[in-house]
């Protein structure tokens, strides 16, 4: 969007908050960048330039405005809409793959040459993996600056950076203000986090409708690793340095979320995950405008905008999950998966008491003894395939996954359906255009709508809704009485 002026100049003159994250607003005259809807006097057409990403802007010399904070700006939704080299560039490096593995091991998870991906994230974004990371390390940063008492130091080390002269440097350079001045700054009522615990706010683009989105994470909620309490949705993560419990509560305007980690430098991961858990980074105008142009489905889409597609922090947790689920109920669905988690999962100390473990990984799984799971043997035989081939690496599930490619590998595994495949692209990994023609929910609610019921003719129809057919899953879904399309009281 940033080469289209004229558009990026009414966006900015109109402070319109749904372009925050699209593009980022550099100003010739001050040397600051800043995001759409900056609340500052708009800047004349001609001092204003446009840049794809913060790291661009950084890259042109341009430091962060203090007043519209960009880089709290959500994210932009096209790295979750696209399949492509960059975009899924963007989900690894916002999973921190490039500070823990470097450019190669970035471009080794591709399937692509350093080179070739460099030149493509260059090309698309105005800067390469490195300073895209970069930017990341700032933001990170800022965060522990401002919501920690922690010493200046270990936010360096925490926030990804190599030694503390970098940290200044990079702090200086991209808000023009020491580190030391950059918390001076910060609200009187700012919360202090203790070491490891963190308070902080989830930016969207509104409007977010939150009761199909928790209320389908409480629903399916396995005991001892995710819980709804007290107006929040709490679970484990397993992070790259150690773990850690989140607790996330909806609010008007964002996300409340307190995070306890074992390792501070886990920080960007673990926001990362959750953000994308909770579908954060979408652009519910556009999806929205799109599935009312089918006159039997604006209803819904009119008398409760913004849903999301509850995701979740581990994919090849979710595709456990889902062979789990096959064919059961949602309540029989968590018993397997609690008697798994008792069973194999990592023990963990929940200072509030609830969260007891992590969920098993692939590896733990797959020295279990499908026998002793109390389930039919075809799919014993189905959830014992799968982790084996993730445990050895022949099937991989990941935010980098091209989805077309690995449907058609889940596809290949006895006992996958349409419906499994489905549902692991959708929630597991991210295909906003995945949909369910074969779910009995989904097919019920066409029925009631006047829409067809068999998969093939359903399937047809929503061809109109596409890219977006994930997100119609959502609001077919929400005409049913079922738990999972409620906002737990």
């Amino acid at each position: 969007m940033h080469t289209d002026t004229e558009r990026c100049v009414r966006a900015v003159r109109s402070k319109d908050a749904r372009f925050d994250g699209w593009f980022f607003t550099a100003v010739l005259t001050t040397g600051i960048y800043c995001r759409p809807s900056c609340p500052v006097v708009p800047p004349k057409p001609q001092n204003m330039v446009f840049h794809p990403s913060a790291a661009a802007c950084q890259q042109a010399g341009f430091r962060a405005c203090k007043r519209c904070r960009p880089d709290t700006s959500p994210g932009s939704p096209e790295w979750n809409q696209r399949a492509d080299l960059v975009a899924r560039a963007m989900r690894l490096i916002a999973d921190g793959v490039v500070d823990r593995e470097g450019v190669p091991g970035l471009a080794a998870r591709l399937g692509y040459s350093t080179r070739q991906t460099e030149r493509q994230l260059l090309a698309e974004l105005g800067a390469g993996p490195l300073a895209l990371a970069r930017a990341q390390r700032a933001e990170t940063a800022r965060l522990l600056v401002e919501t920690t008492g922690l010493p200046m130091a270990e936010i360096a080390f925490a926030a990804g950076f190599a030694s503390i002269r970098t940290f200044n440097d990079t702090v200086r350079e991209v808000f023009a203000l020491t580190p030391t001045a950059l918390r001076a700054r910060r609200p009187k009522r700012h919360p202090q986090a203790t070491t490891g615990a963190l308070t902080l706010r989830l930016p969207f683009r509104a409007p977010l409708n939150p009761d199909n989105l928790f209320g389908h994470l409480a629903a399916t909620a396995v005991p001892g690793v995710e819980e709804w309490r007290d107006g929040a949705y709490r679970r484990t993560l397993r992070l790259p340095y150690g773990h850690g419990i989140v607790a996330l509560t909806p609010r008007p305007d964002h996300i409340a979320c307190r995070l306890t980690l074992r390792d501070l430098r886990d920080l960007p991961v673990a926001i990362s995950r959750c953000r994308r858990m909770l579908d954060l980074d979408a652009d519910p105008v556009a999806v929205d405008e799109q599935l009312r142009t089918d006159p039997l489905l604006a209803p819904l889409v009119d008398k409760a905008p913004g849903r999301r597609v509850p995701r979740t922090v581990d994919e090849a947790e979710f595709a456990v999950r889902a062979v789990l689920g096959q064919q059961v109920s949602t309540a029989a669905a968590r018993t397997h998966a609690a008697r798994l988690v008792t069973a194999y999962g990592d023990p963990v100390e929940d200072p509030e008491g609830g969260l007891t473990h992590l969920f098993p990984t692939a590896g733990q799984l797959a020295a279990a003894d499908p026998e002793t799971l109390a389930m039919p043997r075809t799919r014993r035989a189905t959830l014992a395939t799968l982790v084996s081939r993730l445990a050895d690496g022949t099937l991989h599930l990941g935010v980098e996954s091209d989805w077309a490619t690995t449907r058609e590998q889940l596809l290949a595994l006895p006992g996958f359906g349409p419906w499994t495949a489905d549902v692991i692209a959708m929630r597991a990994l991210g295909d906003p255009d995945a949909f369910l023609a074969t779910d009995l929910g989904v097919r019920r609610a066409a029925g009631e709508l006047g829409l067809p019921t068999t998969p093939a003719a359903l399937t047809a129809r929503a061809a109109a809704w596409r890219p977006w057919r994930a997100y119609a899953v959502q609001y077919l879904w929400a005409t049913d009485s079922h738990p999972i399309n409620f906002l737990p009281a």
